[in-house]
This record gives structure tokens, C-alpha cells and sequence, in this order.
């Protein structure tokens, strides 16, 4: 079972353990982290689940697909090299210990 730790912006972090093939925003959602909103239940249609994951983590992730790609244009913190849409990621085994930041707008 894959662990993801958040960071939140005031420095806290938040370990959530899920079962390999859940949805990251779905763990979110479930442990009650906060600034993980999911206002569209994992459509990639809102943009209120976005994460900075950890660059050195990044390639383990992958890139955006077309459709997330467009999305994180219009997400409410900056967009940088590593935002994903947290409703994009299925956790996976080689993802134990990923580490996503939660952008201070979202919480």
C-alpha cells in the first residue's frame, strides 16, 4: 500500500497510506487533507486538487495528459513544472513515499 506524504503550505505534512490503483485525490479526499477540494469528483474539470510533486519524483509520475495539461492553465496557484492533478494519478507501489505540496491557494 502506497504511502503519499502532503505538504501543506504552513508546513505541515500529512501521511495518507491508500490501496495500489486509488485515485491520489481520492486518498486525499478520504483522509481529510486539507486543500484537496476535488469540486468535480476526479473529471479533471476544475483544477481544485492540484499538487507540486516532488521534482525528483516527477519522471516516477509522468507528464499531464493533453486534457490535464490544458486544465492546469486555469488552476488558482501558479502552475510550475510539476503540478499534476491529483484526480490524474493512480498510486502504484514504485509511487510509496511520493511527496505532492498543496498550493497555499487551495487551502
Amino acid at each position: 500500500m502506497p504511502t503519499v506524504i502532503f505538504q501543506l503550505p504552513d508546513g505541515t505534512e500529512r501521511k495518507v497510506t491508500a490501496e495500489s490503483g486509488t485515485v491520489l485525490m481520492q486518498a486525499a479526499v478520504a483522509n481529510g487533507v486539507q486543500g484537496i477540494v476535488a469540486e468535480c469528483g476526479g473529471n479533471a474539470s476544475c483544477a481544485t486538487c492540484h499538487v507540486y510533486v516532488a521534482t525528483v519524483q516527477s519522471e516516477l509520475v509522468g507528464p499531464p495528459n493533453e486534457v490535464e495539461d490544458e486544465m492546469l492553465d486555469f488552476t488558482a496557484a501558479e502552475r510550475r513544472p510539476t503540478s499534476r492533478l491529483s484526480c490524474q494519478i493512480q498510486l502504484t507501489d514504485p509511487l510509496d513515499g511520493l511527496v505532492v505540496g498543496v498550493p497555499e491557494e487551495q487551502v
